[in-house]
């Protein structure tokens, strides 16, 4: 069905992008591995990998373990740190013709504001996102478990650096909703729900657990329902967008979330087995807009009935 008049215009606070499809950090290099693949200046956005101010090794091995309907990581993000990120690869990704999103995660909330001002005088970028819940390295996911923190850091990094600030929160808390609006209070321009849920994997025969980091991430389909729910609570918390992600691999599940509240969305663990992924979700979402009798993406974002 070609419905060429469908609206795919997203506004998330101060940033504006092409349409919702975004590619979550982590999950898709520094795009240079996909560039063969597809068009990605058709993307929303891309999302690198998280930098940190210096460079990192990563966990030990095994940092990946697949499961039903899912991947374990525990990469312990394994980067170059920020000089190399903007020396290296982020004149590469501002000529490929799309929003930049820049993924940052630090230690303590000097090192955040420290690499917000960094980034402040560098070209290239679209917008930052606060990686304020990985849940693979120590005091990774520290800032968004804590109020306090999360609008502490959000207010500085807002204050240090002009972008606009996508603030990425972890399920792994009882009350989502209240971190949500501390970000909110901090001065985000939207909320990223969700990281990764804490889990781990086992070898029972060995008596070892198969991550050498022992816990890690949990990705993919199996967490799409964890997802809705999240996304369903904090866009009902807040006045802020709120960027879907968690198991998200169709155009049906695109529109799930949109409905239940996000007006963006991040694919992430489908570019690993499917890197056609957001190309094919692309081709069908106008379609899908239409069935709505919706002229645009945006009249459809929040309209669950319950």
């Amino acid at each position: 069905m070609n419905c060429p008049d469908i609206d795919l215009r997203v506004r998330l606070g101060r940033l504006e992008l092409a349409n919702p499809i975004m590619v979550a950090s982590g999950t898709f290099g520094y795009a240079r591995e996909m560039a063969g693949l597809i068009d990605l200046k058709r993307l929303g956005a891309i999302l690198p990998k998280t930098i940190t101010a210096h460079p990192r090794p990563g966990n030990k091995p095994w940092r990946t373990v697949e499961t039903p309907s899912g991947m374990l990581n525990s990469i312990g993000l394994d980067n170059d740190g920020i000089e190399a990120f903007i020396a290296h690869h982020l004149p590469y990704l501002a000529g490929l013709g799309t929003a930049i999103v820049v993924s940052i995660a630090a230690h303590d909330y000097d090192e955040f504001v420290a690499m917000a001002q960094r980034l402040d005088a560098a070209q290239g970028l679209t917008a930052i996102e606060l990686n304020l819940s990985c849940p693979n390295v120590s005091g990774g996911v520290d800032f968004g478990t804590d109020a306090g923190m999360c609008r502490r850091v959000v207010a500085g990094v807002r204050a240090a650096c002009r972008w606009p600030i996508l603030a990425k929160l972890t399920p792994n808390v009882t009350d989502l909703a209240s971190i949500a609006k501390a970000a909110a209070e901090g001065g985000a321009d939207a909320i990223s729900v969700i990281n990764t849920c804490l889990g781990m994997a086992v070898d029972w025969r060995r008596r070892r657990p198969l991550l050498g980091n022992v816990l890690g991430g949990l990705s993919g389909p199996a967490i799409k329902p964890i997802a809705l729910r999240a996304v369903y609570q904090v866009a009902r918390a807040v006045t802020i967008p709120v960027v879907g992600i968690g198991g998200i691999a169709t155009v049906d599940d695109v529109m799930e979330f949109a409905v239940a509240g996000a007006s963006a969305v991040q694919i992430g663990t489908a570019n690993f087995y499917d890197p056609l992924t957001t190309m094919t979700i692309l081709d069908r979402l106008p379609a899908a807009v239409a069935e709505l009798n919706s002229s645009g993406f945006a009249d459809v974002v929040g309209t669950l009935t319950t």
